[in-house]
């Protein structure tokens, strides 16, 4: 586990650093998918000592599938009224440490043997990112989203955070940031690329502002903090892509409990100009557990936000 990455995405490395032929592939995937189901990495807001039973009253449905023996469990994402399968397909890796065509090997595998129907991706991906690389991943999961039918996939994407080495994301931009002209572009972008005419989750990756602790940093400092995007402008662009039919939720990423709260609240107190987070994508795992229950846990329990570990 490297705690730069979301365990959930690792999936991806497991599996793209074994696969040279199908029967590998299954081999890999039938493991990862099995560990996770049995340990409850779940995408809810079940995460404490009582993870097992709250699991128990989060699932919807299960459906038996031909590679696991006691089928894949569903559960409803949150507040939205998303119901995706208990574990997710992330794709960080997809174009980087391995071909098109073994990614989309791999998601018809995790959707057609183990019953998986959510897949996760982001604008920057594959990672590590870079320019000569960038948009390849949202290309394999195109290419697999042409043979299936789109409302039997859950479809999950990143609009990038504050970075300033990341231009070629952003034309005519030094930069990206949270704000409502690239969250606009970005959605646009991301639409096109996969082929699709909706987002069925709209993440903001990280945050637009200063956090500490962000991708291994040190910890939050006073003197570290900047100016930055607000959350009422972020939330407004949100609304308008949701409006306009393009996402349908949306959700944050390397987010922190302050972060949760302020959205939240912006939420509830004015419904009709900013809409509800539905989910936090944070790294949460058998190893790397307390960041997440000793702050995140009591507000995602609270505000119904589901954890995508």
């Amino acid at each position: 586990h490297n705690h730069h990455y979301h365990p959930s995405l690792c999936v991806s490395i497991m599996i793209t650093k074994l696969l040279s032929s199908r029967r590998r592939s299954s081999l890999c995937l039938a493991l990862v998918v099995a560990t996770l189901s049995q340990y409850g990495f779940v995408m809810t807001s079940a995460f404490s000592a009582t993870a097992e039973k709250a699991s128990l009253r989060n699932i919807v449905s299960n459906k038996d599938v031909p590679g696991l023996k006691n089928g894949m469990d569903f559960e409803k994402l949150g507040s939205s009224d998303l119901v995706v399968s208990k574990v997710c397909m992330g794709t960080m890796t997809f174009g980087e440490q391995n071909t098109l065509e073994e990614g989309v090997e791999q998601l018809n595998l995790a959707f057609d043997q183990y019953g998986i129907n959510f897949v996760d991706t982001a604008e920057l991906y594959p990672v590590p990112a870079k320019e000569e690389t960038s948009g390849k991943t949202d290309q394999t999961v195109a290419a697999f989203l042409k043979n299936r039918n789109r409302d039997d996939v859950v479809l999950a994407t990143k609009v990038a955070g504050c970075a300033g080495h990341m231009s070629w994301l952003r034309p005519d931009e030094d930069q990206t940031r949270v704000n409502k002209k690239q969250i606009l572009y970005s959605v646009d972008a991301s639409l096109k690329r996969l082929g699709v005419d909706h987002i069925d989750l709209l993440q903001i990756h990280w945050p637009d502002r200063y956090v500490g602790g962000l991708f291994g940093q040190p910890d939050f400092t006073r003197k570290q903090v900047r100016d930055s995007i607000p959350f009422e402008e972020q939330l407004e662009a949100m609304q308008e892509v949701i409006q306009a039919g393009k996402v349908r939720y949306i959700g944050v990423s390397n987010e922190t409990p302050f972060g949760v709260c302020s959205m939240v609240e912006l939420a509830k107190s004015n419904p009709d100009v900013y809409p509800r987070i539905a989910s936090i994508q944070n790294s949460y795992s058998l190893v790397v557990r307390k960041d997440f229950e000793s702050g995140l846990a009591e507000p995602c329990h609270y505000h119904n936000v589901g954890l995508l570990p």
